[in-house]
């Protein structure tokens, strides 16, 4: 393990998803509670290296929303493209006002559900954003329903304000901006104080024809004043510099990056930035994939996320991983590592999750595999291999 916990190219080869240490006896896993043992007050399953993982982390995901968008599927098949739907009034646009007219029981019944897709899946904490609402009272609820699962569910939850995911009608981006910087993050802030709703990252969609760099740099920089870890969209469908801008602020982490320059790509390797790869996005909108091999390479951190949303509808870490090896030719033991520690890396939370280490929190999976390269292999298999899931020592998924 290097010192910020996160795993470098050469270091993935070798690494297994934090596993024990070989050793000439298979490890013992002791939790309390556990199911499966009446008589005792603890039970321990006596497990080879290739049966358990850390628990999988999910660095992306928009899972608060109402309103499906299948119909769009068929317009992209048809050759219609993201922004093509966009500027029609569809995309976010379309999830936007269905949001709005949703109620937060409603909100928050769906989104409970899909976290027990992801949970299942074999993810145990996933990152989660707002950004269907674009106006303070919507972002402001779908805040709450995260804040509300954080409490009342196992799965681990770091929480994203992105109330600049699209430019509300009637506004431009600077507009937008200055209604962000005004008044959304003041509140934010004094809802963080007082307890009410805790905050992780804040995020911006930093493209063109949505926030420019100069509207992506005063909210980014507003967010981290008021103590948000920088997380935010960048490079995707356009060379946007947006690598750079995250490096020159301190970005956690930069997700997609399609388009990232090889200058961005340097910067970001020098500044221990992470690089949050969609796989099922590219997949999803026939983009190219991003260079995961130059990033790798060149020592980036690279982290994986479902992206998870209307647009791009998968639970699943197993089968992200499995497209990040076929389509950004990473090899398995590097996409294990992009979806564990590294991912953990780009949510802060690397020194409590992402491995199995002493000391850290006991999330991990158990499968029913000879060989653990099989979770990602299967291609869409994960739900017959994948027996326990275990969350802070808790079983919390046994199929």
């Amino acid at each position: 393990m290097m010192g910020d916990n996160a795993v470098s190219q050469r270091q993935s080869s070798n690494f297994t998803g934090g596993l024990f240490s070989p050793r000439e006896q298979a490890p013992t896993w002791s939790s309390p509670g556990c199911p499966t043992i009446s008589s005792a007050s603890h039970c321990e399953y006596q497990l080879s290296s290739d049966q358990e993982k850390a628990g999988l982390v999910d660095a992306h995901t928009h899972p608060v929303w109402a309103g499906e968008r299948v119909h769009e599927f068929a317009m992209k098949l048809a050759g219609a493209t993201y922004m093509d739907i966009h500027q029609a009034g569809g995309g976010i646009n379309f999830t936007v006002e269905r949001t709005r007219q949703a109620s937060e029981e409603e909100l928050y019944s769906s989104f409970q559900q899909r976290l027990g897709c992801m949970m299942r899946a074999g993810t145990t904490l996933v990152e989660c954003k707002s950004g269907y609402g674009l106006n303070l009272e919507t972002e402001l609820k779908m805040l709450r329903v995260i804040e509300r699962a954080r409490q009342e569910l196992d799965i681990g939850i770091s929480a994203t304000y992105c109330g600049a995911h699209s430019v509300p009608k009637g506004k431009t981006a600077s507009e937008a901006a200055d209604d962000i910087i005004k008044n959304h993050l003041p509140r934010l802030k004094e809802l963080g104080r007082n307890g009410e709703i805790h905050v992780d990252n804040i995020d911006v969609f930093c493209e063109k024809d949505v926030f420019d760099l100069d509207s992506t740099r005063r909210i980014l920089q507003s967010g981290k004043d008021i103590g948000l870890q920088i997380n935010f969209h960048g490079d995707e469908l356009h060379p946007m510099k947006a690598a750079e801008l995250g490096v020159e602020l301190g970005a956690q982490a930069i997700s997609h990056l399609e388009e990232v320059s090889d200058e961005g790509i340097a910067a970001m390797a020098s500044a221990r930035c992470s690089a949050v790869l969609l796989p099922t996005t590219a997949y999803m909108l026939r983009l190219k994939q991003p260079r995961a091999r130059k990033m790798l390479d060149e020592g980036v951190i690279v982290a994986l996320g479902s992206d998870f949303n209307p647009n791009a509808y998968c639970f699943s870490m197993p089968m992200v991983m499995h497209l990040a090896c076929v389509n950004m030719r990473m090899s398995m033991p590097e996409a294990l590592a992009a979806a564990t520690i590294n991912a953990a890396y780009a949510l802060g939370k690397s020194h409590t999750q992402g491995s199995l280490e002493v000391g850290k929190q006991g999330d991990l999976i158990i499968i029913n595999s000879p060989r653990w390269e099989h979770l990602i292999y299967q291609f869409g298999g994960h739900h017959e291999l994948i027996d326990y899931v275990i969350a802070k020592g808790k079983v919390i998924y046994k199929k």
